[in-house]
């Protein structure tokens, strides 16, 4: 037994190093062994060593057990083969997937899988078929995020179409997506400047991520429709003055509980989590000083005065020239698992160009700047809360 394990964790070693030679021993056990759970204890294994790889050359013998076990009358065995094939390149499940996500009829479910699978190691044939995907509202979402993979000539005005259509979550996804790359941003301020999109629909993490490109075009465009921001100390301290006299002007109950548990909804519970609703991007908010106007007024307007690192930012350019502004979860030798404003991914280093460490935090400075006092005043009060309120008749 112990010559097993160590024959086993040899081969899986020299695979987590980059050496597809390593597996072919495994490969035969693979195709050998009848034993169904020796299969999935390979293949999980083998999936674990490979984790963070997008594509590995296929070792030899992998045709004939992916031959094999595509038939086995274990799901798993089934599931797990298909997987790896995908990281080895294999065409036959590359189109097994492209068919299941064309089919119309096929589930829902199965057609989601096969649309992360294929996104997952970046399948050059997919942006077609997410284009098509923008009309099928239960697989649009998804296609909207992953499109983001992609530089494809056309995307942008296609997703730009569907835009008045997608859901208030699908139009964050979409946002993001455009704002992605220097070509899909330009779209994306033509549209504004158009009033095609709203100026409020650009938030300010969205606001952040185009100032991230660093593209002159960009920035230029950027200053029309929406201004520059350049905010001193100074500034702030102002800006939170100003901010507490707009919520003191609503009296003794400022706000709407209700209606700020919206503004909420809208604009940070995608990153926070408050009475066990919400994103963990950020910090959760239930437990924090939040009967403080002044600790929630600093926080909001001024959210760079002081950053625990585990929410510090860090702007990562990959070599297809998307710009990401993330907070690293986990790095290792092969892979960084990074947490974006709306998707968790996990990015081989060899697709990466730079990681530049920011001394921002990851919540944006500009929060309020795009509210009607009204909101503002809701959103204080709902902070202030001390427990959860309903949302209003009809909100999302």
């Amino acid at each position: 037994m112990a010559a097993t394990c160590a024959f086993w964790i040899g081969c899986l070693a020299r695979a987590q190093d980059g050496a597809s030679e390593g597996l072919e021993p495994l490969v035969r056990v693979l195709f050998e062994t009848p034993d169904t759970q020796m299969q999935i204890d390979i293949l999980k294994g083998v999936s674990a060593a490979l984790g963070g790889r997008r594509t590995v050359p296929m070792p030899k013998g992998w045709s004939d057990v992916e031959s094999k076990l595509s038939t086995s009358a274990n799901g798993d065995v089934r599931a797990l083969t298909q997987t790896l094939s995908l990281t080895f390149g294999s065409s036959r499940a590359l189109a097994a997937l492209r068919a299941t996500l064309r089919e119309a009829t096929a589930p829902s479910e199965a057609r989601r899988a096969a649309l992360n699978a294929l996104n997952g190691v970046r399948d050059d044939q997919l942006p077609p078929i997410l284009l098509g995907l923008l009309a099928n509202t239960e697989l649009r979402g998804l296609s909207v995020r992953a499109l983001a993979s992609y530089d494809h000539a056309g995307a942008a005005q296609a997703v730009l179409a569907v835009y008045p259509d997608l859901t208030a979550e699908e139009k964050r996804d979409a946002l993001n997506t455009l704002a992605a790359r220097h070509g899909s941003a330009k779209n994306l301020l033509e549209a504004v400047g158009r009033g095609t999109i709203g100026k409020s629909h650009l938030t300010a993490e969205i606001l952040r991520q185009l100032r991230s490109l660093k593209n002159p075009e960009v920035d230029s465009m950027l200053g029309k429709v929406w201004g520059v921001v350049r905010e001193s100390s100074a500034d702030k301290k102002a800006a939170i003055e100003r901010y507490r006299l707009i919520y003191r002007r609503g009296g003794s109950q400022p706000g709407d509980a209700s209606r700020g548990r919206a503004v909420f909804a809208r604009i940070c519970q995608q990153c926070h989590v408050l009475f066990e609703t919400g994103g963990k991007i950020g910090p959760d908010l239930t437990g924090s000083n939040r009967g403080d106007l002044d600790y929630i007024l600093q926080n909001m307007v001024d959210p760079n005065a002081v950053i625990p690192n585990e929410y510090r930012a860090s702007v990562i350019d990959t070599k297809d020239d998307r710009t990401l502004t993330v907070i690293v979860k986990e790095e290792n030798d092969a892979s960084l698992t990074v947490v974006t404003a709306n998707e968790t991914l996990v990015l081989p280093r060899k697709e990466i160009k730079s990681v530049q460490p920011s001394e921002l935090s990851m919540m944006p400075e500009e929060l309020l700047t795009n509210l009607p006092e009204q909101e503002v005043r809701d959103l204080i009060y709902y902070l202030t809360r001390p427990g959860q309120v309903p949302l209003p008749s009809g909100a999302p």
